[in-house]
């Protein structure tokens, strides 16, 4: 559900809040169930030794007397009698648990015949018919204030209890709160080794249970620290005990006679070379380098222009007239010229030397998109997926190529590391659309063209 918190800390609490809840409504059921034929026995007796001292008073009483001790009844007590006749406009006794129960007590007591009523010709009080005399077929309607069956509950024990009420949900949060802010400090951590970072030591403190995750989270960091440090030391051997005897190699080629033997050899050696340095690139953490503003217009541009001077045709598609400038976002700049160079790169190796290659940047939606267009074969729908993975080639007319088979894996992983993707999409006339679609998490003010 969309209206429900998504944060385990929020959920908890509503959780515990309504269970609490809950329980003082059943508390308040299981009151008034267990406290209503208490009271309803004492009002009944109440009833009943009103009505039996007012008959005693009234036949011990003279007859000349009987007025004044009514008066008195009236003045001091708010007890009234009326004689009863058949004509009398009585109201129904309400459909109530608790006065049926009182009718049915007072019966026993005073009679079969007894009755009890809220109302009587308009006056609204509590009416119970009773006898003078037992052998007298007159009965009267003793009244008295309806007060002594309403009960009015007390505002400052409501106010009381919403207090402890609050006070218990104050306490249920600080609990749940306590138990969720470790999690959150782990959420935290995981996050920035998702990123690449190496996040602070967690408290190891706590619950048991919290502690243990804690401790395991804090090893697994450090393992990968140290995996992180192991590989960094790896690539520096390899990078020099590979690359320096490839150049010695170069420099003893240079120096043969055989200028045919030595251009292919030379071309076998930077074959190889860019080789170990797709390897690299692979293997090396996108992680270590710091985001910053990137203008992407900008890279692009300098990228084309290292190209053209190589002899390539690479140009950058000029914007739509009209269209906003691509908003400048926080990057990492080395990454990202590492990605669209092997776009490139593949884009020329496939679509041959004199196909030009088209670059275009464009920003949609919260994204930025590059895309390297180029008119070579093209790459079949099947196989998009799999050629994004490492060492994977195609068996068509794309494999013809050298190379480790790391370009798009090394791209693939870039894009991610920028909350982005890599698409390869057929290019409308024939060739490959290789776009690149990035989302990175600062943006920052466009800048004017």
């Amino acid at each position: 559900m969309k209206l429900l918190p998504r944060s385990l800390l929020w959920r908890t609490f509503l959780f515990v809040a309504l269970l609490m809840l809950l329980s003082v409504a059943a508390w308040f059921a299981i009151f008034r169930a267990y406290e209503r034929e208490p009271r309803a026995r004492q009002l009944a007796q109440t009833l009943v030794s009103v009505a039996n001292l007012t008959r005693a008073a009234l036949i011990s009483a003279r007859p000349e007397a009987r007025r004044a001790l009514l008066r008195e009844l009236s003045d001091r007590e708010g007890i009234r009698i009326y004689p009863a006749d058949a004509k009398d406009r009585i109201a129904p006794l309400p459909d109530r648990a608790f006065l049926h129960l009182v009718e049915e007590q007072v019966r026993e007591q005073l009679g079969p015949t007894t009755r009890l009523s809220l109302e009587r010709e308009g006056e609204r009080a509590l009416f119970v018919n009773f006898r003078i005399d037992d052998n007298d077929d007159d009965s009267y309607w003793l009244a008295l204030p309806r007060e002594r069956i309403e009960r009015v509950f007390p505002l400052g024990w409501l106010g009381w209890g919403v207090a402890a009420l609050l006070l218990s949900l104050l306490g249920a949060w600080l609990i749940v709160f306590r138990i969720t802010r470790p999690l959150k400090a782990l959420q935290q951590a995981a996050r920035k080794v998702g990123a690449g970072e190496t996040p602070a030591r967690l408290d190891e403190s706590g619950p048991t249970e919290l502690a243990t995750v804690a401790r395991a989270f804090n090893q697994m960091s450090s393992d990968l620290a140290q995996i992180d440090q192991d590989r960094a030391l790896i690539l520096a051997g390899v990078s020099h005990d590979l690359r320096t005897p490839l150049t010695r190699l170069r420099m003893g080629i240079e120096m043969s006679a055989d200028e045919s033997l030595r251009e292919g050899m030379t071309a076998d050696i930077e074959e190889m070379d860019k080789t170990i340095g797709q390897f690299l690139d692979f293997a090396r953490s996108e992680g270590g380098e710091t985001p910053q503003a990137v203008d992407l217009a900008a890279l692009l541009d300098d990228l084309a222009s290292q190209y053209r001077r190589r002899g390539f045709t690479v140009a950058l598609a000029a914007p739509v007239a009209g269209a906003a400038p691509a908003p400048t976002f926080d990057l990492r700049p080395q990454a990202l010229r590492r990605a669209v160079s092997n776009l490139i790169d593949n884009a020329l190796r496939h679509a041959g030397r004199d196909n030009p290659v088209e670059l275009g940047l464009s920003a949609a939606a919260g994204e930025i998109v590059i895309e390297v267009a180029d008119r070579g074969p093209g790459i079949p729908p099947q196989d998009v997926e799999r050629i994004k993975r490492p060492f994977a080639r195609l068996e068509a007319a794309r494999s013809n190529t050298a190379g480790a088979g790391l370009g798009l894996a090394i791209v693939e992983r870039i894009a991610r590391s920028h909350n982005g993707r890599l698409e390869l999409l057929p290019r409308d006339g024939g060739g490959l659309v290789a776009r690149l679609a990035l989302r990175p998490l600062i943006p920052q003010p466009a800048t004017a063209p």
